[in-house]
């Protein structure tokens, strides 16, 4: 076994930041201000301890936006065409925060703002529009996604106006997925030239606080060199062994099913300031440097969407996923409002013999028999026989399988797959679960219906051999060097390419967001050839995203394997 030196915290090294960590030191800080002092809040932010913290500083006003909201029953309302009846899907929301307020309410509070010597205090989401057009200091607690499904787990926070506590974790996940993320990060868009100062509340009880100016560079640097984002691991009902040495997770779990190493409306991005981490989500790049990390043309059909996603799924000693298909274009716009699908890919990072990768039809399926035995068996008491339908395909490390939308598939057991896919993370219909419960001891959602209406019949064993089977082409070959076409499918906007090599390799952004992964090899150093940004460090299977308006980069083995063979994987946006 080989000792593992993947990175779990992998930051942006801010020079000269100016951090305050503890509530002692940020009350300080903070209690400078004289007039008005302004704290806005993404929603999954423990309010209470935040608005807690703050009646320390003994305020003549403290205004808490939740009381100034509109009550629980019209926010339901408001919302229940985006929500919607179903378990897992909703309809993308069009709302705007300030729906969400009462209007009487709000103009009297202002006016108790305007009329109050001394501190006043305005906390909670809507803050900084409540005092809009007031002299004012104003400060945001931002929340990484991933953190909030954490609390969700935990029924630790509501929703944006909702006190959904209680409801299960779908249903939490589905709010903020439909509704409150998409609202919140189209109001926080528009503060980032407001905003003095950024709170970091990600770990309760040790809060973290920077400036403007500290926080500006943090981005400018990150949006302007290889960088990585925060991974986060999760077991799941297949779950897997091999995450647990390779990257050196907690031996005590029973698995890990999981890895998001490049989801950035998820994950967190990582400020070094002086040898102490602030986090911010990874979306706050991705709002405020859309083009540089993007590039122009990518930026222009996808607007500040992170197109690419990059995922582990671990089930080396685990089991097989579920059975599923991905919706068409055309499918998930008409239902549920998102402008692109779930289009994806496996690569087999690593495999073990028996590894397998269900893809596509077998040849003359009967559709009728398929679906009657998915409907029996999600009625319970009836095993749907996969193998009898779809083709079981042996799976080595290296290979690579294209699953365009409407391709049924799922990885089997004792695979480790690096799935490269658009950014769409919700979309999954599943139609068979093997007879399996989910974590929470409960059957999982199953979609039949929905799947049958996006499978693709026509996707059966002879196209699957000839266009969704390691589709390697060799396009280039330099000194010490060799790059391949992998793939993605014609209906994918995604390119994939493959570089082996002993020697050091140019790449070029071509004007588009680079995704990559160290597929081979131990260690590797990403560089500029004109010195334009720090180095950086990529260890084997860590992912790392290249803003495009990098340009030229260069990958160079590490000095101490000199002789042996690396391998990346790139995802680029295909124009």
């Amino acid at each position: 076994m080989r000792t593992s030196n993947y990175d779990k915290y992998p930051a942006t090294v801010v020079e000269d930041g100016r951090l305050w960590a503890g509530w002692a030191d940020i009350l300080a800080e903070l209690g400078r201000t004289e007039g008005l002092l302004a704290v806005d809040f993404y929603a999954g932010v423990l309010e209470e301890e935040v608005i807690g913290q703050l009646k320390k500083l003994s305020p003549s006003l403290l205004v808490d936006t939740r009381d100034l909201m509109r009550p629980e029953a019209e926010v339901l309302a408001m919302t229940e065409r985006f929500m919607t009846d179903d378990v897992l899907f909703g309809y993308l929301s069009n709302l705007r925060l300030e729906e969400y307020f009462d209007g009487f309410c709000v103009e009297e509070a202002r006016r108790q703002i305007k009329s109050t010597d001394g501190l006043v205090i305005v906390s909670g989401i809507g803050a900084a529009w409540i005092t809009q057009g007031m002299e004012r200091v104003l400060a945001y607690a931002d929340m990484a996604r991933w953190e909030i499904q954490q609390r969700f787990r935990r029924h630790e926070v509501k929703a944006l106006g909702v006190d959904n506590r209680e409801e299960p974790l779908s249903l939490q996940y589905k709010r903020g997925y439909f509704n409150d993320w998409r609202l919140l990060d189209r109001y926080k868009e528009s503060l980032f030239p407001q905003v003095d100062y950024w709170l970091d509340t990600n770990k309760p009880g040790q809060p973290k606080l920077i400036d403007r100016d500290t926080f500006m560079r943090g981005i400018e640097k990150t949006a302007s060199k290889p960088f990585r984002v925060v991974p986060f691991f999760d077991p799941a009902p297949w779950g897997g062994q091999w995450m647990k040495e390779v990257c050196d997770l907690d031996r005590s779990q029973v698995n890990y099913g999981w890895c998001f190493d490049c989801v950035p409306e998820e994950n967190s991005l990582l400020f070094d300031i002086g040898g102490v981490l602030f986090e911010l989500p990874s979306v706050d790049l991705v709002l405020l440097k859309s083009r540089e990390l993007l590039g122009e043309p990518v930026e222009a059909r996808f607007g500040k969407d992170f197109p690419i996603r990059f995922d582990f799924l671990d089930t080396m000693g685990g089991g097989n996923l579920s059975f599923q298909v991905h919706p068409t274009t055309q499918f998930i716009h008409e239902n549920f409002g998102i402008h692109y699908t779930q289009d994806e890919s496996y690569y087999l990072l690593d495999a073990g013999e028996d590894a397998s990768v269900y893809l596509g039809l077998k040849n003359s399926v009967d559709k009728e028999a398929m679906a009657a035995d998915l409907r029996k068996a999600q009625e319970g008491g009836f095993v749907f026989d996969a193998e009898k339908y779809v083709n079981k395909f042996p799976a080595k490390k290296h290979d690579h399988f294209l699953i365009p939308g409407g391709t049924v598939h799922c990885s089997g057991a004792n695979g480790m797959v690096l799935e490269i896919s658009s950014t769409p993370n919700l979309f999954t219909f599943k139609m068979w679960d093997w007879q399996r419960l989910g974590l929470d001891g409960k059957p999982r959602p199953i979609n039949v219906e929905r799947g049958l209406k996006v499978i693709n019949w026509g996707r059966d064993t002879d196209y699957a051999n000839a266009r969704l089977r390691n589709q390697v082409k060799e396009v280039a070959r330099g000194d010490g060097w060799i790059e391949e076409r992998t793939g993605l499918h014609e209906n994918e906007f995604i390119e994939t390419r493959r570089h082996w090599f002993k020697k050091p390799v140019t790449h070029h952004t071509g004007n588009s967001v680079n995704v990559l992964n160290l597929v081979e090899g131990d260690e590797v150093t990403v560089s500029s050839p004109t010195g334009a940004f720090e180095p950086l460090t990529v260890h084997y299977a860590e992912t790392f995203i290249v803003p495009a308006c990098v340009g030229e980069y260069v990958i160079t083995p590490a000095k101490r394997e000199e002789g042996k063979t690396f391998g990346t994987i790139k995802a680029y946006v295909r124009f």
